[in-house]
């Protein structure tokens, strides 16, 4: 067995000094028997590992001087946004004094259907960085560096972290710029910034994104990102897209984009959900009880297997909120879905909810379809915090998994002169979407049918579209955390 263990060492080694870290650890997984070989992951190895190699001359953070008072900034917003990119990077060497390097490594902007391997290939890679060369296979020279900071986010988590710290020096100097700020602060925390899912659907976050990006990579951050969308569809049909374009166009200027489009596969439905996090049963087709009983006693079981109950206790969420839990105990919170998806919450407070419970249980939750608009986002962006966080979520619901969320499409159709929302299901259930009332942009509330065509504004459209296309990650997410392993030790 040792002798078997050595030559495996051995081969990872020869495949890492002959090509580097990132294909090495891949090579090694499907060698195991973890992985299937995918010929689109095996070229973004070799990307990720240029980017690796290139690493080894990232230059420092530079150092600002003059920035702490409102006038260093005055004006300079408006100014930079009007520049082109090279420009722009020029006036702010001039205007913040900063050390004059040579230029930090390309980022990467990788895009791609769900469960192609984007994230499990980005991950390969940031673990590979800080590897010292007495762990690592590639002791090389070519492949030795000193050591970077890093970090790696989802992006809602890391923009909630930015409006954050926005609003926090917003109170102490409110008349101030503080977006260089931030971007330096966040460059002498992480040098390597490494984003999963990618996505823009906050007008908020569509306004600072190119400022923010331009000081970050001013800074000489690094940004590896993932994403389900390419540049040039995010944040598509949003309100006041026209201000965000120079975004994408700076960020094809700045980083090499990487699609995995013609990848269709997703390996995270290849696992099987065995770790009981997810129960079903439909109490009308039954015409009784006993299923339901069977799940609530299983419900209660996990959650009464973890510690003593407590009172209610607030949980503490940014911008000094709260969130109420009235069933917890040390390590699990017992929710009914109208509690945390009928209510305004957003991501803050469920990453709150994840820091604070290794496990939550999540009760009562319904087939999700097009009618549930704003409960489903919420619901969506609650599996996307678990999942980031290792979070152990446990459902009961009334269909089986691969009936809870109802795939729809969304189109903007004309007739007599005016642009109209056309909303209709793509088959996977017997859902008969039933009306629902939405606001439009006048503030009225108008039928959002399946069947028919209403006036609604084009934001409403976006608003659709990238909740069908959240549906789709969700489902594959949550078939991965129903896993035996899943869950923080």
């Amino acid at each position: 067995m040792m002798k078997k263990t050595l030559i495996a060492q051995q081969r990872v080694a020869r495949r890492c000094l002959s090509t580097g870290p990132v294909s090495a650890a891949y090579e090694l997984k499907v060698d195991a028997g973890e992985v299937r070989r995918d010929e689109a992951q095996v070229a973004l190895a070799a990307k990720l590992d240029a980017l690796h190699e290139s690493l080894a001359s990232l230059p420092p953070v530079p150092v600002r001087t003059n920035y702490s008072t409102e006038s260093s900034y005055a004006g300079s917003g408006p100014l930079l946004l009007a520049r082109p990119l090279a420009s722009a990077q020029s006036f702010l060497q001039k205007k913040f004094h900063l050390w004059s390097f040579g230029p930090p490594p390309r980022g990467i902007y990788i895009h791609g259907p769900v469960g192609v391997g984007k994230s499990f290939l980005m991950d390969l890679f940031y673990a590979s960085v800080n590897v010292s060369d007495d762990d690592s296979c590639c002791n090389d020279d070519s492949h030795s560096h000193a050591k970077i900071t890093q970090r790696r986010v989802h992006f809602h988590e890391f923009m909630l972290d930015v409006h954050h710290r926005i609003f926090v020096y917003k109170q102490k100097h409110p008349q101030d710029d503080a977006i260089p700020i931030i971007a330096q602060q966040l460059a002498q925390e992480a040098q390597l910034l490494c984003f999963d899912e990618f996505q823009v659907t906050d007008v908020g976050d569509a306004m600072i994104l190119k400022r923010l990006f331009l000081f970050l990579l001013d800074c000489n951050v690094v940004v590896v990102a993932t994403s389900n969308r390419s540049p040039d569809a995010l944040y598509e049909r949003g309100i006041n897209r026209s201000l965000f374009l120079p975004f994408i166009d700076m960020l094809k200027q700045t980083f090499d984009i990487i699609s995995m489009a013609d990848s269709t596969k997703d390996y995270r439905l290849e696992t099987r959900a065995d770790g009981q996090s997810y129960f079903w049963s439909n109490k009308d087709a039954h015409g009784d009880n006993n299923a339901d009983n069977d799940i609530q006693a299983q419900l209660g079981e996990i959650f009464g297997g973890t510690a003593s109950t407590t009172e209610a206790e607030d949980i503490q969420v940014h911008f000094g909120r709260t969130v109420q839990v009235a069933r917890l105990n040390d390590r699990c919170a017992w929710f009914d879905f109208a509690e945390l998806c009928y209510q305004p919450l957003g991501a803050a407070d469920y990453i709150s909810l994840c820091d604070r419970f290794p496990v939550i249980i999540m009760d009562r939750v319904p087939q999700l379809t097009a009618n549930h608009l704003n409960e489903a986002r919420r619901f969506v962006t609650l599996i996307d915090a678990c999942y980031e966080s290792r979070t152990r979520l446990v459902l009961a619901a009334q269909v089986p998994l691969d009936e809870l969320f109802v795939d729809f499409e969304a189109q903007v159709e004309s007739r007599d002169g005016d642009e109209e929302l056309f909303v209709s299901e793509k088959g996977g259930n017997s859902s008969s979407f039933a009306t629902t009332m939405i606001r439009n942009k006048e503030g009225e509330h108008v039928e959002w049918s399946a069947t028919g065509l209403i006036g609604v504004s084009l934001a409403q459209l976006s608003a659709a579209n990238d909740l069908a296309f959240s549906f789709r990650r969700a489902a594959s997410r949550l078939v991965e955390m129903g896993g035996k392993e899943w869950g923080r030790q």
